[in-house]
This record gives structure tokens, C-alpha cells and sequence, in this order.
């Protein structure tokens, strides 16, 4: 049974997904070369405290750290600690968190530096893009598969690969709950959409093979070739008209100047 959130547990909703949209700006508008990802993991403790919520990652199936940062060829999953960001990485920051029983999730892929390589800076577009396509395919009416088959025809159109092995999902009262969301499939398959279903889709692009492989740590998600990742993710709400963005960044949010080479979100 796929939830559908009404009332005060949608308001609930959107209250956790902004303050997960604000915190992870904010995180993310500190990414610069010379930081590392364990610094970046404590700051989004820090904030995650000021807005009162509560990691959902931390804990979750022994997941050690308030977040997963994952740089350059790490997919998803990635543990922070001492590694210090290079000019030219690219690094991405997945936070969910909870906040009066209802959980939020959003990710990025940010640029570190002024030298990242252009092909890089492109696969982070095209997978901001396809993020786009996706959302735009979340209305009442519509399946599942839609969502994945946007996804996967564009970013496959530029020769990149989708990962298989890791999905979105919906999200509410517990991080994963049904549906799951794959980045590819066949349109009018799977689960019929709903106004009131919340889901995580979350594209996971890679440069090169689709196929990814898990570290000896149990979690960190590496390109099988070694070739870099993008990852980026919004909670959507499906209503009876387009969809709402509930991890759109809000207006009090930091500014981010290499945040706002992607984050801006079209559903045109």
C-alpha cells in the first residue's frame, strides 16, 4: 500500500522538506577545496540541530554519519571523513531528516572549485535535467515507469549510463517506503500515481557503464570504470495538477553561487 498524505500530516510534510532544503543549502554553500567531507558531515549535524530535525541517515541499517557524501566516481552512500575536497571534484551531498514524524530528502552534485572539468560540469547538468523530466512525469494518472523512462531516455541520449542496482522511492512517515522509483523502465508500467504520494526521485547518472560495485565498507557505491557520478534528488508531492517540489529551495535559504548552476528545477 503506497501512503497518501492529506491534511495536517501533508502540512507536516512540507514543513520536513523545507527544513531538509534549507539545511542541505546550507551545507552545500560551504563545499569549498580544502574542506573535507567529514567537516562537511559535522556542519550538517550543526544544522540539522538548528533546525530541529533529526538524521534519518545516522543509524539507518548501521549507516555511521549524519549524511552520505560521495565524491568524484562514489555513486551514493558515501562515508564521510578525513578526504579533503581538490579544486575539480565534484561532490555530492544527500540529506534526509526527520522532523515531527515525517522525513525529507533531497540531493546535489556541487562543483568544487573553479577547474572542474566541462564534461564533468555537463553530466551534472544533464542529470539536474533529467531530475526535471522525471518530476514532470509525477502527476495523478500516470505510472511509475514514466518517471523512469524520462529519466533514462535523456541522460542515455548523451551516451551516459543509468544506475540499476539503486533507486528513488517514496518517503514520508519512514525514509523508504513504496513505490519504489527505478531511473529507467518502460512508460505505463508499474504503480499508478495518486495525488497525495509523496516520492524521493533521485536520478544516478554515470559518465560512463551503469554498473556500480559496493566498497568493502557495506555501503560506499562506486562506477565499476571509475568514471565520476552525478546524483541529484527532490521529494515531490503528486497533486491533482502538477507537481510540487517540497525540497525547493527556499526563499530564506544562503545563497549558493555553485548551487545555482543546477538547482533551479524546470517543469517546462
Amino acid at each position: 500500500m503506497i501512503p497518501i498524505l492529506k491534511g495536517r500530516d501533508l502540512d507536516r510534510m512540507r514543513t520536513a522538506c523545507r527544513l531538509n532544503a534549507l539545511a542541505l543549502r546550507e551545507v552545500a554553500a560551504a563545499v569549498r577545496p580544502g574542506i573535507t567531507t567529514a567537516e562537511l558531515d559535522q556542519l550538517a549535524a550543526d544544522r540539522m540541530r538548528v533546525h530541529h530535525l533529526t538524521s534519518a541517515s545516522l543509524g539507518y541499517g548501521g549507516f555511521p554519519y549524519y549524511t552520505c557524501i560521495s565524491v568524484n566516481e562514489e555513486v551514493v552512500h558515501g562515508f564521510p571523513g578525513p578526504r579533503v575536497l581538490n579544486d575539480g571534484d565534484i561532490v555530492t551531498v544527500d540529506l534526509c531528516a526527520s522532523i515531527d514524524g515525517f522525513t525529507g530528502d533531497n540531493a546535489v552534485t556541487i562543483p568544487v572549485g573553479q577547474h572542474v572539468d566541462p564534461a564533468w560540469l555537463k553530466l551534472c547538468r544533464v542529470t539536474r535535467d533529467a531530475l526535471a523530466l522525471g518530476i514532470a512525469q509525477a502527476r495523478a494518472g500516470n505510472r511509475v515507469g514514466d518517471i523512469g523512462h524520462a529519466v533514462q531516455t535523456f541522460a542515455e541520449s548523451f551516451g551516459y549510463g543509468v544506475v540499476r542496482d539503486f533507486c528513488g522511492h517514496g518517503v514520508g512517515r519512514a525514509l523508504h517506503q513504496d513505490p519504489q522509483i527505478p531511473n529507467y523502465g518502460s512508460p505505463r508500467s508499474g504503480a499508478r500515481l495518486k495525488p497525495g504520494m509523496c516520492l524521493a526521485i533521485e536520478p544516478m547518472i554515470n559518465m560512463g557503464t551503469w554498473r556500480v560495485e559496493v566498497m568493502d565498507n557495506e555501503w560506499t557505491v562506486k562506477t565499476r570504470d571509475r568514471l565520476p557520478a552525478a546524483h541529484f534528488e527532490h521529494t515531490v508531492l503528486v497533486t491533482d495538477g502538477d507537481p510540487e517540489i517540497l525540497t525547493a529551495v527556499p526563499a530564506d535559504a544562503p545563497p549558493c553561487p555553485a548551487l545555482d548552476l543546477f538547482d533551479a528545477v524546470s517543469l517546462a
